[in-house]
């Protein structure tokens, strides 16, 4: 009679997202008998932590049938998921006791939503890319309705979830279609039964990679897939807006990467030429609709889709340098993107939203250290040296520059251009006007936190941007 035995999988590539699973699971329960909720957020960070340290100094490696790879590309995207998550606990201890919704499972939410995207940036196999993709969608649903008594969240979270299942059909009829022509959902066979039959013309595989696109356009909100956008961004709880602005939009580009890049790489001549026009109407509307806008968050959810568009020029670039410049813009992008939201949710209080310009009249003149950080983050989305958001658009264009976009950069450097006047509108009006009478902060420790944080990012990354510079190019060079 043969001994049979039985090995365990080799499970610690995959130990970060345990490790996230389990914490958001034990937080749920302990959700049942901890009365004070700061203690759950206080878990959630420790849990982050521990994440991100095995994230960064774990095994690398395959696991489940090699369809879960643990590789420096990867590490780096979940590094941003975890700062994006860390900052939106901290500015959400004192939001959601505000608005009233101070509930435990908030904060599983933002794990489970942070584990979706974590499998996503990891995945080799376009099922697992599903999967990871629906564990984040499905958590962010719930999180954009979370102020049940507001009609607006209500909303907010309708029109995220029916556009969503929208575009997760999309991908689901484009991964059909691959399985269909090459027999397998594993990127690097995919690449392989490309090359080695000539399909690279087949009409079939070319709709394949259209419905693709369609799919990662609405993740990362691009022109003409960015409908849902400004409505979601304004009806959704301020914290989580600023959570969704950073984590699922690096995910929308790190899965491009990964599967532009490494299945459909020969192809680069038919995905290369979609995304050029859409790069480009991106950045046009993005800017223009933005000018006319007098509330903050819709402003900023504008804003986030011009930012589309400038870090998509780096993935046009066709190359590792350009996919290097994505990242590195997508890395500064969320110090400055939360740092601005952080704000937005410190003028918050009872009966009084802060999220119209009119609010800001005066600010610098009662706060002005608070004032002088919405600056930095204002010049920082313009592209102002010396904050970190000149690092980002430099290495974007110039990448597009080298690749022969040189076109598309000037349009991309004028309407950067125009982008000052709606940023640098928030300036004037904290700086040039007259304070009103009801205007107040009332900053708790932990969004402070994320304030100083957030801006010693932005201008860190803006004067010493080598450090996070040589961290992108391990990374690159990691996965190809």
């Amino acid at each position: 009679m043969n001994n049979l035995q039985f090995q365990l999988p080799d499970l610690s590539p995959a130990m970060p997202e345990i490790i996230l699973a389990g914490l958001a699971m034990i937080i749920l329960l302990a959700d049942l008998v901890i009365k004070r909720k700061e203690t759950l957020a206080f878990l959630s960070i420790i849990g982050i932590f521990v994440a991100a340290f095995y994230a960064l100094t774990g095994a690398s490696g395959a696991a489940f049938g090699n369809m879960f790879i643990s590789d420096s590309y990867s590490a780096f995207f979940k590094l941003i998921f975890f700062l994006a998550a860390f900052l939106s606990i901290l500015i959400s201890v004192r939001y959601i006791a505000i608005e009233k919704i101070n509930f435990g499972e908030y904060y599983a939410l933002i794990l489970f939503s942070t584990l979706g995207l974590m499998i996503m940036v990891s995945t080799k196999n376009l099922m697992a890319l599903y999967l990871g993709l629906e564990l984040m969608s499905l958590s962010t649903y719930i999180l954009s309705g979370f102020i049940r008594s507001d009609s607006r969240s209500n909303e907010a979270a309708l029109k995220y979830f029916i556009l969503g299942a929208f575009s997760s059909a999309f991908l689901l009829y484009g991964i059909s279609i691959i399985y269909g022509l090459t027999g397998t959902t594993d990127l690097r066979a995919i690449a392989v039964y490309i090359n080695e039959n000539g399909l690279t013309e087949n009409k079939m595989l070319l709709l394949s990679v259209i419905f693709f696109v369609v799919a990662f356009g609405f993740k990362i909100a691009i022109v003409p897939f960015h409908m849902w956008t400004p409505d979601v961004y304004e009806g959704t709880p301020t914290a989580i807006t600023a959570f969704m602005s950073v984590g699922p939009k690096a995910a929308g580009f790190a899965i491009i990467g990964r599967v532009f890049f490494e299945a459909f790489g020969t192809l680069y001549v038919y995905w290369g030429n979609m995304l050029i026009p859409l790069a480009l109407v991106t950045i046009v509307i993005g800017n223009v609709i933005a000018l006319s806008q007098t509330n903050i968050k819709r402003m900023l959810a504008y804003s986030s889709i011009a930012h589309s568009g400038y870090a998509l020029l780096g993935i046009i670039a066709g190359t590792p340098d350009g996919l290097m410049s994505t990242m590195n813009y997508l890395m500064i992008y969320a110090f400055m993107n939360i740092g601005a939201f952080s704000i937005v949710i410190m003028l918050r209080r009872e009966g009084f939203s802060g999220v119209n310009i009119d609010d800001y009249q005066g600010l610098a003149k009662k706060h002005p250290i608070t004032s002088a950080a919405m600056l930095v983050f204002m010049f920082s989305l313009t592209g102002i040296p010396p904050t970190a958001g000149f690092i980002g658009k430099f290495y974007v264009f110039m990448e597009a520059v080298k690749a022969g976009y040189v076109e598309i950069v000037v349009i991309a450097v004028i309407f950067s251009a125009v982008s000052a006047y709606f940023y640098l509108r928030i300036v004037v009006y904290m700086y040039m006007r007259e304070p009103k009478e009801d205007i107040m902060l009332k900053p708790s420790p932990s969004i402070s936190l994320a304030l100083v944080i957030a801006a010693a990012g932005t201008l860190l990354f803006g004067i010493l941007p080598s450090a996070l510079i040589n961290l992108v190019k391990r990374s690159v060079e990691g996965m190809f």
